[in-house]
C-alpha cells in the first residue's frame, strides 16, 4: 500500500498573489523537479505560444491569466515553460477513467487516473475577482472537480485524444466553468463556447437539483439530462473510443444500485467501498481511482477521500466563506499500488 496526502491551500486574495504563493511553494518541490524533468524523456508536440494563449485566457478568464504571471514571477522561469506545465492550453492531457452520479443536492465522483499524475493539492480559493471555489486541482491551477461559492459542481469524464483542436484542456475548463458560473445553464453556454484540445464529458448540477452531461469535443458540444456518467457518450456515439466495456461495466453498476445512487452518503459508500465495482485499481492503466468526493450544494459541504474504504474528511465550504479557516493541513489516505505521486517521489533520473 502506498500512502498519499493532499496539502490543504487556503488563498483570500488576487490571482496574482495566489499565483506567487503557488510558485514559492512549487520552487523546491519535488512537483516541479518531475515535471521539468519529465520534458527531458517526452518532448511535446509543439510549444505553446505565449501569445496566442494569452489572447484565450484574456476571452474567458483573464484573472487565470494574472495567476500564470504570478506563477512565473515567482518561479523565474521563462512564460512558456510556465504555460507548458501549468498553463491547460493546447496540452494533451493523458487518458483516464472516472465515474459519477448525482441526486437532488449532491454529486459523487471517483477521480480515476495514474498516480504519477497527482500532485496532492486540495485548495480554497476565495479571489478578488470572480466565484470562491473548493476542490482538488490538476497541473496546479486546473481543477479537476469542484464546487463554488453559489453552489454549482463539476466533475468532467475522459472520452478520447482522437483529432485534438486548438484549445483548453479538461482541468483549465473545469476551473474556467467554477470560477466564471453560477448555474448549469451558464457553464452550458460556457462549453458550447470554449475551444476544446480533447473530448471529455463535463457533468454539473447545482442547487436546482438539475444535472446536465455536456459531451464536449473539438468539433460539437452536446447537452443532455442524465445523474450518472462514466466514460462514453451516449448522443455523441460516432466519437466514442472502440473498446468500452468497463466504461458500460460501472455505468451498469450505477443503475443497478437506484436506492444506493439516490443518498449522499450511500452514494458514496458505493463508489469508494473497493469491492463494490466503481473503485478501480487498475493504476498501471491510466485509470486507478486516486480520490473520491461528494459535493452537497445547498448544505455547502464537500466530503473527500484518498484511496478506498475511507471515511471521508469533510469541509464545512459555508463557514469557510465567511471566514472561518479549515483547521488541518492536510488529508490522507493510500492507494492499493506502488507507484510514485508526483508531489512526494522522485519519478524521473
Amino acid at each position: 500500500m502506498k500512502p498519499i496526502h493532499s496539502d490543504i491551500l487556503q488563498f483570500r486574495g488576487s490571482h496574482y498573489d495566489f499565483g506567487l504563493m503557488q510558485g514559492r511553494l512549487l520552487k523546491e518541490s519535488v512537483t516541479l523537479e518531475n515535471r521539468r524533468k519529465q520534458w527531458k524523456s517526452k518532448r511535446p508536440r509543439f510549444v505553446v505560444d505565449a501569445a496566442e494563449a494569452q489572447a484565450a485566457f484574456n476571452a474567458y478568464a483573464p484573472k487565470i491569466w494574472e495567476e500564470l504571471k504570478g506563477l512565473e514571477d515567482s518561479l523565474e522561469l521563462p512564460i512558456d515553460e510556465v504555460l507548458r506545465d501549468f498553463g491547460g492550453y493546447r496540452i494533451d492531457a493523458p487518458p483516464s477513467g472516472c465515474s459519477i452520479v448525482s441526486g437532488d443536492d449532491f454529486l459523487v465522483r471517483n477521480y480515476d487516473f495514474h498516480p504519477q499524475t497527482y500532485e496532492g493539492r486540495f485548495c480554497l480559493f476565495q479571489p478578488e475577482e470572480g466565484a470562491a471555489v473548493i476542490g482538488p486541482s490538476q497541473r496546479i491551477l486546473g481543477r479537476t472537480d469542484g464546487m463554488n461559492e453559489h453552489g454549482l459542481v463539476m466533475g468532467y469524464n475522459f472520452m478520447h485524444r482522437k483529432n485534438p483542436g486548438d484549445g483548453f484542456v479538461c482541468y483549465m475548463i473545469g476551473r474556467i466553468i467554477l470560477e466564471t458560473c453560477a448555474t448549469i445553464e451558464e457553464a452550458a453556454a460556457l462549453v458550447k463556447d470554449i475551444p476544446h484540445r480533447g473530448s471529455f464529458s463535463y457533468v454539473v448540477t447545482d442547487r436546482s437539483g438539475e444535472t446536465k452531461v455536456m459531451e464536449a469535443t473539438p468539433r460539437e458540444v452536446m447537452v443532455r439530462e442524465a445523474a450518472a456518467c462514466t466514460n462514453h457518450f451516449e448522443i455523441q456515439q460516432h466519437e466514442n473510443r472502440n473498446y468500452l466495456k468497463d466504461s458500460y461495466e460501472r455505468l451498469a453498476v450505477i443503475e443497478a444500485n437506484p436506492d444506493d445512487a439516490s443518498e449522499a452518503y450511500r452514494a458514496y459508500r458505493l463508489f469508494n467501498d473497493t469491492e463494490r465495482g466503481l473503485f478501480s485499481k487498475l493504476y498501471k492503466s491510466w485509470a486507478g481511482t486516486i480520490h473520491t468526493a461528494v459535493y452537497l450544494p445547498t448544505e455547502q459541504e464537500v466530503w473527500f477521500a484518498l484511496g478506498g474504504d475511507q471515511e471521508p474528511t469533510v469541509f464545512n465550504f459555508g463557514e469557510w466563506l465567511k471566514g472561518i479557516p479549515v483547521t488541518i493541513d492536510a488529508i490522507h489516505g493510500e492507494l492499493d499500488t506502488a507507484i510514485g505521486l508526483a508531489h512526494t517521489d522522485r519519478l524521473y533520473t
